[in-house]
């Protein structure tokens, strides 16, 4: 069972500001690239269209912290942990740790939170069931990983 996925991508100059650091906004594009692989690595898509009614997974929380800047060049890891499960609902927990150069270390935390739902006839979005193919093959990341290196709520 999956509670965890790692994904790297290489900082583009387009990506960052006039200071040469990744504007915050990227890094929530780069959550929603590691949630996609995630996905994928389980066969599956945000979008299912393999279900009648085809099911989506859209998001109800996006938060980021941030702790270093990143630059143009910076091999960055991006670590998703599953934090929370529910029927309906999925929390991600995502760790950005730079790689290159070193040394390792966190530059950024953030959460995702996303719910499971179908198109109705009127096409209002429903929330409904993780598909139970799809749910059993995901599991909550163990408690004292998911409080490694824990951000306060005062960032420190």
């Amino acid at each position: 069972m999956a509670w965890e996925f790692r994904a790297t991508r290489r900082v583009e100059f387009s990506e960052t500001d006039m200071a040469g650091i990744v504007h915050f906004s990227n890094f929530f594009r780069y959550m929603e690239t590691v949630e996609h692989a995630f996905w994928r690595s389980l066969g599956s898509s945000i979008m299912m269209a393999q279900f009648d009614p085809p099911l989506g997974l859209p998001r109800v929380h996006a938060s980021c912290d941030y702790r270093r800047p990143a630059r143009f060049e910076d091999l960055l890891e991006m670590r998703l942990l599953v934090a929370e499960k529910r029927a309906r609902s999925l929390s991600y927990q995502i760790r950005f740790n730079r790689l290159e150069p070193g040394p390792i270390e966190e530059v950024a935390r953030g959460r995702l939170t996303v719910v499971c739902v179908k198109r109705t006839v009127s096409g209002a979005l429903e929330a409904v069931s993780l598909p139970e193919i799809l749910a059993n093959q995901i599991e909550v990341a163990p408690a004292e990983v998911l409080a490694e290196g824990k951000i306060s709520a005062e960032g420190k």
